[in-house]
């Protein structure tokens, strides 16, 4: 990430299957708009996505350059206009629980979906976003957890499922009303 300085307006994703696709694609996106490219990288098994921000018009024009240029080897993107405040901290791992409540966790097949979930979970309900793993030794797949109420984690995990499905990128979730504390040791 360029740096958590950054003041994030808009952002935008786009997950290839193959790095030299996603890294030309990488290019296209400077290319075609006013942005910055906050993060360009490998994820397992060996995808390439990129995350940018800038104005929400300048980020929409780039994606969709790099998706009509590159139809075949897209595996998923978004475009998000108002991305929620803690999902860039959930994916660097700086969010801070003092007293986790109840536990949800919700899991994707792909990068940008897991994102799209993790933002929509954020904006529906009073819950933290805990952790969002992005393909990091899951083939590919991504989760995020979330925390609050029972009542807050079971709507904001129901939208998150709603947005992933609606591009048939959900797989699967689940909400722990009363964890045991090794487990949330473990998971924080």
């Amino acid at each position: 990430m360029a740096g958590s300085d950054i003041m994030i307006r808009a952002i935008a994703m786009v997950e290839y299957s193959t790095v030299p696709t996603g890294i030309e694609a990488a290019d296209t996106l400077v290319k075609t708009a006013n942005i910055e490219i906050i993060e360009a990288k490998v994820v397992c098994p060996g995808k390439y996505i990129v995350i940018i921000t800038g104005d929400l018009s300048a980020i929409m024009a780039a994606v969709d350059a790099a998706k009509s240029k590159f139809t075949e080897k897209l595996v998923d993107s978004f475009v998000l206009g108002n991305i929620h405040e803690e999902v860039l901290s959930a994916i660097y791992g700086t969010v801070e629980v003092e007293k986790p409540h109840a536990m949800g966790v919700i899991e994707t097949s792909t990068v940008a979906s897991a994102i799209v979930a993790a933002d929509t979970a954020a904006k529906s309900a009073d819950v933290t976003l805990v952790e969002l793993r992005l393909a990091k030794s899951m083939a590919g797949k991504s989760y995020l957890i979330i925390t609050g109420d029972v009542a807050c984690v079971s709507a904001a995990i129901e939208n998150a499922r709603v947005a992933a499905e609606d591009k048939g990128m959900f797989l699967d979730s689940s909400v722990i009303p009363n964890p045991d504390p090794e487990v949330w040791k473990k998971v924080l």
